[in-house]
C-alpha cells in the first residue's frame, strides 16, 4: 500500500508527469480566461461606446487568441502553452520514437481539441443560463415548443455535466492508480500522451529559429499571398503573447482568485456601474436614439409607453416588450449602452395601473 500510495507523488519513469503536474497545467489555462474576463468587463463598464464590442466578443476574440498560441507552441515543444510552462511535452502513442515534433494527425486533433472543446463548453454555460433567465422573464406561451424544448434542454443539462466531470474524474483515477497513460479522454482522443521534457527536447528547441510557422490556420481560408501576409502578422502576435503570457501568468492567477468569490455578484450588481450621464447627442451613436420630448413615450417603438419597464443598469424607461427584446437580442441598454441582462428589467407599477 505505501508503494501504491508512493506512485502519486512519484513516478517510476522519469518521463512520466505525476497527477499534481497534469492537474495543475490544467488549472492554469483555466485561470486564465476568468481573469482577462473580469479585465474586459472593467473596461467595458467605464466605457461602453469602446470596449463593449470587446465585452460582447470576448468568447471569439480569446479563443482566436488562444488558437494563436497553441498552434506555435505545439509547433515549436510540441505542447499547449499550460504543459510547457510545466516543463511538460506531448509524444505520440503510435511510435515514432526520436522525432521531436508531433505527427501530423496528432498535432490537428490536439489543436482542435485545446482550442475547440473549451470553446463550446462556455458556449454551453451561457445558453443554459439564458434559457434559465428566458424562463424566469419569458413572455412566451408556456406551452409552446419551443418553451417544451427549452425545459428539455434545462432538465438534461444537469445530467450532461455530471457525466462530462465523471468522465475526467475517471480518467484521473486511473491515471493515479497506474491503469492507463493518460489522465484527460482528450488526451486520448488526441492520440497522445504527456512526457517530462528532456536535455534533448530541450536543445531542440534552442536549435529552431523563432520564426513564424510555415503552416498557419488561416492560410487554408485565404488566397496565398494575402496568407503570407497574415502569417507574419499572427507570427508576431503568438510569439509576443508567448513571452508577455509566460511573465504575466502569476499575475492572472492572482487576479483570478482575487475576484473569484465575487465574480458572478459584481456581473450582476447593479452598483458597480457608474451613473449615466444626461443623454445629449447621439448622432454619432446609431444604436442609441433620440429621446423623444414626451416622457411618457417609449424611445424604442415611438408610442406610448405600455407595461413601464426600467433598466436597472441605466434607469431609463421603456415598454416591457421593446426593452426585453432589444436586452434578450443585444445585452445593454439601447439609450445608455452599459452591459444589461433580462434580470436588470424592473416593472415599474403606478396606483391607477
Amino acid at each position: 500500500m505505501a508503494e501504491r500510495g508512493a506512485h502519486i507523488t512519484t513516478s517510476a519513469t522519469a518521463d512520466r508527469p505525476t497527477i499534481f503536474e497534469v492537474v495543475a497545467q490544467e488549472s492554469l489555462m483555466a485561470a486564465v480566461r476568468p481573469a482577462l474576463h473580469h479585465v474586459i468587463k472593467v473596461l467595458a463598464e467605464s466605457n461602453p461606446a469602446r470596449y463593449g464590442p470587446l465585452w460582447r466578443w470576448f468568447d471569439e476574440l480569446y479563443t482566436l487568441l488562444d488558437l494563436l498560441l497553441q498552434q506555435h507552441y505545439l509547433t515549436w515543444a510540441s505542447a499547449s502553452f499550460s504543459e510547457n510552462f510545466y516543463g511538460l511535452k506531448r509524444i505520440a502513442m503510435l511510435g515514432r520514437n526520436g522525432k521531436h515534433n508531433l505527427p501530423r494527425r496528432e498535432y490537428w486533433k490536439s489543436l482542435l481539441l485545446l482550442v475547440l472543446v473549451p470553446y463550446l463548453r462556455v458556449k454551453l454555460e451561457k445558453l443554459v443560463n439564458r434559457l434559465r433567465e428566458e424562463e424566469d422573464y419569458s413572455i412566451q406561451n408556456t406551452t409552446s415548443f419551443r418553451k417544451r424544448c427549452y425545459k428539455a434542454i434545462l432538465a438534461a443539462y444537469p445530467y450532461v455535466k455530471l457525466s462530462w466531470e465523471g468522465w475526467f474524474l475517471f480518467y484521473q483515477l486511473r491515471y493515479i492508480l497506474w491503469n492507463t497513460k493518460h489522465h484527460s479522454p482528450l488526451l486520448s482522443l488526441a492520440g497522445v500522451q504527456l512526457a517530462r521534457l528532456t536535455i534533448e527536447d530541450l536543445q531542440a528547441m534552442d536549435s529552431q529559429p523563432q520564426k513564424t510557422p510555415t503552416k498557419s490556420v488561416l492560410s487554408l481560408f485565404f488566397f496565398s499571398s494575402v496568407g503570407n501576409i497574415l502569417k507574419k502578422v499572427l507570427g508576431g502576435v503568438s510569439v509576443t503573447l508567448s513571452s508577455s503570457l509566460s511573465l504575466g501568468v502569476f499575475f492572472l492567477q492572482f487576479l483570478e482568485w482575487w475576484y473569484s468569490a465575487e465574480n458572478q455578484d459584481t456581473l450582476k450588481s447593479l452598483s458597480s456601474l457608474p451613473a449615466p450621464s444626461p443623454p445629449v447627442h447621439f448622432d454619432l451613436e446609431t444604436y442609441s436614439p433620440l429621446l423623444p420630448k414626451l416622457k411618457t413615450v417609449c424611445p424604442l417603438c415611438r408610442k406610448v409607453r405600455v407595461n413601464d419597464t426600467a433598466l436597472g443598469t441605466s434607469g431609463y424607461v421603456f415598454c416591457y416588450r421593446c426593452a426585453y427584446y432589444f436586452v434578450k437580442n443585444h445585452q445593454r441598454c439601447p439609450v445608455s449602452g452599459y452591459p444589461t441582462e433580462l434580470q436588470h428589467l424592473i416593472r415599474l407599477y403606478t396606483p391607477d395601473g
